[in-house]
């Protein structure tokens, strides 16, 4: 726990701060703490790896060109008032998946999701407030118009540039030329900025994005940096989060 302490004050945690967030994470189930002596250990539980597992699947996924078959997910619910923290963490899983809201209570979204919503329903208990329908848009329907009132694609672009600025400059050779420390903290910074894409990003088809050169863009710089820090930031990691005597 020590090394995971000091590796969170590069970010500007303090050692209190850094210790409440653990706790908070066993709370919730997604870390287990286990005792040797008088050293403190972390593992991740079950329910951590389901959900570091779907990130995973989203945000390195994101921007790959794979086609869809065309069809796509309307989520439509009826949470009580009486289970508004179910409602507010159902909507930020579904942000997370691509679903933008068209109204209050109806969200759709340009690829066939009914494993990861009927997955997050049933975790969530929510299945007699939820229903899901999976199908095609109609011929004649502008779907650019829908579009438009459930996601805000002239921002995201901006975003995906603003990204490209920021990390950009630490491509390009074989090496980076970066201390272990500094990559660490560069590949660190570089995934909890690009983290931010899958809830504003719907992944929809290049030909229905206003500027998709510039998720393209930030697409790249994030897999050719994430790989290439990858050995030093290791490095680092290790040798901070060792166990101390």
């Amino acid at each position: 726990s020590g090394g995971i302490v000091e590796l969170l004050k590069e970010f500007g945690f303090s050692t209190s701060a850094g210790r409440a967030a653990l706790s908070r994470l066993v709370g919730r189930g997604y870390l287990r703490r286990i005792r040797d002596g008088r050293l403190v250990f972390y593992e991740i539980t079950e329910r951590c790896d389901e959900v570091l597992g779907e990130g995973d699947r989203r945000i390195f996924s994101l921007g790959s060109g794979a086609p869809g078959d065309g069809r796509w997910t309307v989520v439509w619910h009826s949470i009580p008032e009486g289970m508004r923290p179910q409602r507010a963490r159902f909507g930020r899983r579904l942000r997370f998946l691509g679903f933008g809201s068209v109204q209050d209570g109806t969200w759709i979204s340009p690829h066939d999701r009914e494993r990861e919503v009927t997955s997050v329903v049933e975790e969530l208990g929510i299945s007699s407030h939820v229903g899901v329908l999976i199908g095609r848009p109609a011929a004649d329907l502008r779907i650019d118009r829908v579009i438009d009132r459930s996601w805000d694609l002239t921002a995201l672009s901006r975003r995906y540039q603003r990204f490209v600025d920021e990390f950009e400059g630490y491509c390009g050779g074989s090496e980076p030329e970066l201390s272990d420390h500094d990559a660490f903290l560069a590949r660190t910074s570089l995934v909890h900025a690009f983290r931010e894409f899958p809830f504003l990003d719907p992944d929809l088809p290049d030909g229905l994005m206003p500027d998709s050169e510039a998720r393209g863009r930030a697409v790249g710089v994030f897999h050719d940096l994430y790989g290439r820090l990858r050995a030093p930031a290791q490095r680092y990691f290790e040798r901070v989060a060792v166990t101390r005597e």
